[in-house]
């Protein structure tokens, strides 16, 4: 495989990780929102992702690109606090249904995924310039 694959392969999985960074990041600061702008309480948002071939190279050489962002099916979490002004008529609050922690876990995955594709593109950079000096040599 090319070298030239090795970084559009790791550039694909950079954009998708840096997505799915700022999906997470969305999440975390509406995690204890009332309701959206919508009126509605906030739903998880998470990036789905698909393999997709890299043109020129070998079938098995893949990059990945985002296909959607789809809202966390599960219900508002619901706290009991008569006195809050968006509180229904059973004294209930709808709050966003982001479980902090999946999403901890979530920006840690997604972080290190990312840091390791860009190792993968610096070892492919330094790999190149070695290339070049036996070739100047």
């Amino acid at each position: 495989m090319a070298l030239g694959n090795v970084f559009h392969i790791a550039a694909s999985a950079l954009t998708a990780q840096s997505m799915r960074l700022n999906a997470v990041a969305s999440n975390l600061a509406n995690a204890d929102a009332a309701h959206a702008s919508t009126g509605e309480a906030y739903r998880a948002k998470h990036v789905l992702f698909q393999a997709t071939p890299v043109s020129g190279a070998a079938p098995w050489a893949q990059g990945v690109r985002m296909t959607q962002v789809v809202e966390d099916p599960r219900p508002p979490r619901l706290v009991y606090d008569p006195r809050h002004p968006l509180a229904d008529a059973q004294g209930y609050v709808a709050y966003s249904n982001v479980d902090a922690v999946e999403e901890m876990v979530n920006m840690i995955s997604a972080q290190r995924s990312y840091q390791t594709n860009a190792e993968v593109m610096a070892t492919a950079k330094t790999l190149l310039e070695r290339t070049l000096a036996i070739a100047q040599s």
